[in-house]
């Protein structure tokens, strides 16, 4: 007989009663070459047969478990044929069904083609589908029954469905091949609503919503049943098809671990460094730490607690403890309340907050420690700001300060009398922000002369009433205390634009008698010194304003940016701008020579400070040539400084970077004149608010001299005001190289388990002078050294928050530099072992999440003075083949059939091609640049024959990453990974897991879906 087709060859076998092999036989010999049996559509055709009566023919049946078994038939085909039948009231047919399913459920495989592997994730979900719907049919069929009194058979056939329901989604592998169906259902349906349209090999795909919506109704139905087995079974199989959307998104926190010293170094380094940083990039860093680091919410509120306390009881008294007070309980609230909006996923916030102030008042020696450092109730006054911040209830800051009053009646008294009186900084500080916010209430401009609301409300509108409130602002701390407020609620730049506008309206007035000139000479002063006290308080970047083209940049700003010396900045002292128009010079020269007083009417003081330069290179040499005597010296200084300070600033600046340039013998007669502007008034003063203007003067003189005072080993002795003005100043031990400073510091750090105040000082300091190369090579070599696991993730905390000091220059040099040198050479691997190895990949890691993070942002104040990487060195470094992103984008552009090609055989993936290349991200970023090479090594080291530590170190690496929770999706460094990895990578029994290959893969690209499907599939 000529078979014409598959139906007439089933039922020819059928007639003929052939055995199960026989039947194969035969059927191999009617359709010799050609097609294969999935395309013929043969497990549709024996089921469509088999289930054609009441009850399921047992010999065509046979045939069906036969090619399953055999492998003439796919997993995806037979899950299709099932899923496709849907009389659930023919229960003989139904349970056949579930038998057949039950010989493979649990063990699906396919060793396809890509697209094969999706096309089982598609037949698995429809599967699933058709389950539910029987499970409900069943369920309904039984309560049925109950109700008719035959409730056998129904329970019966329920029972069963569960089981398979069960043993379905207990796999692993299975929900993993389900994550990827419901991705690329929902992907499938996106490309469908932009009109690219077409399913897709004619599969009826069911799509996640009805599976939801067939949940919903078996759990209705189910409600009703009395059976409490079947019940729960089926509440735990709901329970596993839910967490299938969000199986990435599941991770223990750390509850065995009390202390975080990331954190708390984090809190640290920003409280001393970076109090004017944005609040946005600190809470993105700390949420950063957070998850990698797996912290429970209240421990991680406690531990940030717990570092600002550190850092008030720490804090050196002045300009700091200010800044300190101003981050504790004005910056971190703001903090806490964007970290509230971030933690919408977790239990309600203001919870975790008040468990972390129950944990903060069991502190009592620290809490104790720091009201006696700030005179007064602490914790009294945070419980407040978390208050109005929304961040505590009402009841539960009621209840943390009648707790914390009872705790300080047994606290040592240590108020003296003398301190009674003494206003706490805490409160000034909390009274400051809202004078800082009425002083910017004044519109932009010269309004800031006539606002009302100045300060205070009943000064006259004249500048003389200005002038009585900034006299107010110099006097005591005032000036520190306002400049900490708005730094730490991010006003401090509009606060600094109004001294600049000031300043800028100051520097000529034509009118004048007097009076008006002697006031304007005084705003001009004051507002000149307020300005170069928060450049060198808080960085220059406060100062500088957006620039724009064509608008005419403020005198103040000009003479910063080329004048004023800087930590890292050397200036040139015969630079144009010190060389101004020699009549002017001259003129300035008689004027301080030959007065018995400086002249005020229609001066114009920009001019005055840009001579002044010029104007002391005279009166030098005509000293250094005996014209002037010593005494005229003294007049002339006399006069630079007895009426307006900033005129001794302006000479100072120029002084101190002409000393630079002289030889040792040269130098007696720039430092002596240096002495003598910083030194005592000889001569009567007559402006106003001389003393207050005199203390800041000298306090930003001593700033400006400090580098080339060491430099020259000279002393000179600025007047005291009982307060360090530079407390983390020359930290370094003398005459000991840097390198053993920077081991000795680092040993003692993590004895100690975290970073003080003046350790990150001392790092920062090394990491100037040393460069990042040295600091961090040398700093790696410390941590490899470490054997003891304990020791070594403490050594990764503290080191992850050092290297906070420059994040993305360290992750640059980490990444590109260190790791390929150690991961090439093989005579270093042996320092890979673990535990070592395995600090260090966790430390990698850390470094590129957070910088990968964050580098789309702004460098920060302090982050800015150092040099950065030039772009070039790295494409020397890391050639990369522009070309390739171009040929891929053309191959992927049309829709996402195109992306077949590269799964096909005719094509074998390029070694490189990654999801960064599909993402076009710019490889001309050296951090992109760097990522980018790292998993090509990565790649490289998983596919050679040679194994090592080096091999474990990748392990380790790529099991961070997933720890970390890292999506391999856009915005991740996993899409830097080139897709040939994935498949080397599951080859290692550690990383061989279904959750693995969906961490580490982009699904959001028809690619990385098909990718991911074939590892999970082949596992």
């Amino acid at each position: 007989m000529k078979v014409v087709n598959l139906k007439q060859a089933i039922l020819q076998a059928w007639k003929e009663r052939w055995s199960d092999y026989q039947w194969a036989i035969n059927m191999k010999k009617f359709f010799p070459k050609g097609a294969t049996w999935d395309i013929l559509n043969l497990a549709d055709a024996l089921l469509e047969q088999a289930m054609i009566g009441p009850s399921p023919n047992p010999l065509i049946l046979s045939y069906l478990k036969y090619a399953i078994s055999s492998q003439m038939v796919s997993y995806s085909s037979v899950l299709t044929a099932i899923s496709k039948f849907d009389d659930f009231s023919r229960d003989l047919c139904v349970q056949a069904l579930l038998d057949i399913m039950d010989m493979f459920c649990d063990r699906l495989s396919c060793h396809g083609k890509a697209e094969e592997c999706i096309g089982l994730c598609r037949a698995l979900l429809s599967a699933l589908h058709w389950l539910l719907r029987c499970t409900a049919a069943s369920a309904e069929r039984l309560r049925e029954g109950l109700e008719a009194g035959t409730p056998a058979a129904g329970e019966k056939q329920l029972a069963m469905c569960l089981q398979r329901l069960e043993k379905t989604l207990s796999s692993t592998k299975n929900r993993a091949l389900l994550h990827i169906a419901k991705l690329e259902e929902a992907s499938l349906h996106t490309s469908q609503g932009l009109g690219q349209g077409g399913t897709r090999a004619n599969q009826p795909t069911a799509s996640w919503t009805a599976i939801e919506h067939s949940l919903l109704k078996l759990g209705e139905i189910l409600a009703n049943l009395s059976n409490p087995q079947l019940r729960s079974q089926a509440e735990q199989c709901g329970t596993l098809i839910r967490s299938i959307p969000t199986m990435l998104s599941v991770h223990a926190e750390q509850m065995h671990k009390t202390g975080f010293p990331t954190v708390h170094a984090v809190i640290l380094l920003e409280g001393t460094m970076n109090l004017t940083g944005e609040t946005q990039s600190l809470v993105e860093q700390l949420t950063m730490v957070k998850r990698m680091q797996h912290i429970p919410t209240p421990l991680f509120v406690l531990e940030i607690w717990k570092a600002c306390f550190v850092g008030l009881i720490e804090s050196p008294e002045g300009t700091e403890e200010l800044k300190w007070t101003a981050f504790t309980f004005l910056k971190i609230p703001q903090v806490l309340v964007k970290l509230k909006k971030y933690s919408h996923g977790d239990k309600d916030f203001t919870e975790d907050v008040n468990c972390a102030f129950e944990f903060l008042l069991k502190l009592t020696p620290l809490l104790d420690k720091a009201d006696q450092r700030c005179n007064c109730d602490c914790t009294n006054f945070l419980l407040q700001e978390c208050g109005k911040q929304g961040l505590l209830s009402e009841a539960s800051v009621n209840n943390l300060m009648a707790k914390r009053k009872a705790d300080r009646e047994h606290a040592p008294q240590q108020k003296s009398g003398e301190n009674a009186n003494i206003q706490p900084n805490i409160q000034l500080i909390l009274r400051a922000e809202p004078t800082v916010t009425n002083i910017l209430k004044c519109s932009s401009g010269l309004d800031f002369l006539s606002c009302p609301q100045t300060m205070d409300a009943d000064h006259s509108k004249s500048p003389e009433g200005l002038l009585g409130v900034l006299g107010h602002m110099l006097s005591g701390k005032s000036l520190d205390l306002l400049l900490a407020a708005a730094a730490a609620t991010g006003k401090l730049k509009s606060f600094a634009r109004k001294f600049i506008n000031l300043n800028e309206f100051t520097t000529y007035g034509s009118e004048e008698s007097t009076k008006p000139a002697s006031v304007r000479a005084l705003l001009f002063d004051i507002s000149f010194l307020m300005l170069c006290h928060v450049a060198q308080t808080y960085g220059s970047e406060v100062i500088l304003s957006e620039s724009r083209t064509g608008a005419e940049v403020p005198f103040f700003e000009t003479w910063m940016q080329t004048c004023m010396p800087e930590e890292g900045k050397i200036l040139n002292p015969d630079h144009p701008c010190f060389r101004p128009d020699s009549t002017k010079v001259e003129s300035l020269v008689a004027l301080l020579n030959n007065s018995s007083e400086m002249k005020l009417v229609q001066m114009k003081w920009h001019e005055a400070c840009l001579s002044i330069s010029a104007a002391i290179l005279e009166i030098l040499n005509a000293w250094e040539n005996g014209v002037l005597a010593f005494e005229s010296i003294q007049k002339i200084t006399d006069n630079i400084k007895g009426k307006v300070c900033s005129l001794a600033v302006c000479a100072v600046a120029w002084l101190v970077a002409h000393v630079r340039m002289l030889g040792l013998d040269e130098r007696e007669k720039s430092l002596q004149m240096i002495r003598q502007l910083a030194g005592p008034l000889f001569s009567e003063n007559t402006l106003q608010f001389y003393n207050e203007r005199v203390v800041i003067m000298n306090s930003i003189l001593e700033r400006m001299c400090a580098d080339v005072l060491q430099q020259t080993a000279t002393q000179i002795k600025f007047p005291s005001t009982g307060v360090d003005t530079m407390p983390y100043w020359n930290l370094l031990p003398p005459k000991r190289p840097i390198k053993e400073v920077l081991t000795d510091i680092f040993a003692k750090v993590l004895e100690k388990g975290w970073v003080d105040s003046r350790s990150i000082h001392i790092f920062d300091t090394l990491l100037h002078m040393g460069g990042v190369y040295w600091f961090c090579n040398n700093l790696i070599k410390e941590l490899l050294k470490e054997t003891r696991k304990e020791h070594t993730l403490r050594a990764v905390e503290l080191l992850y928050s050092i290297f906070c000091l420059d994040m993305q220059q360290v992750t640059l040099v980490l990444l590109g530099h260190i790791l390929p040198g150690l991961l090439t050479d093989s005579s270093k691997w042996h320092s890979l072992m673990d535990p070592p190895g395995t600090a260090l990949a966790k430390l990698a890691v850390w470094c590129a999440l957070s910088s990968y993070s964050s580098h789309k942002g702004q460098a920060s104040t302090r982050q800015k003075k150092r040099h950065r990487e030039d772009i070039e060195d790295y494409i020397s470094l890391f050639p990369l083949d522009d070309v390739q992103p171009s040929k891929l984008m053309r191959l992927l552009s049309s829709n996402e059939d195109d992306a077949n090609i590269l799964s096909s055989p005719n094509r074998s993936m390029s070694s490189s091609l990654s999801a960064s290349q599909l993402h076009t991200v710019n490889m001309r970023d050296p951090l992109n640049r760097v990522l980018a090479n790292l998993f090509l090594l990565i790649s490289s080291i998983l596919g050679s024959r040679t194994a090592g530590p080096h091999t474990q170190f990748v392990q380790w690496f790529m099991e961070e990453c997933v720890d970390c929770l890292e999506q391999g999706g856009r915005g991740s460094v996993l899409q830097f990974m080139p897709f040939t990895t994935v498949s080397e990578l599951v080859k290692v029994s550690a990383m061989s897991s279904p959750k693995v290959v969906l961490a580490i893969t982009d699904l959001s690209l028809p690619l990385g879906r098909q990718v991911a499907a074939k590892a999970i599939a082949a596992l």
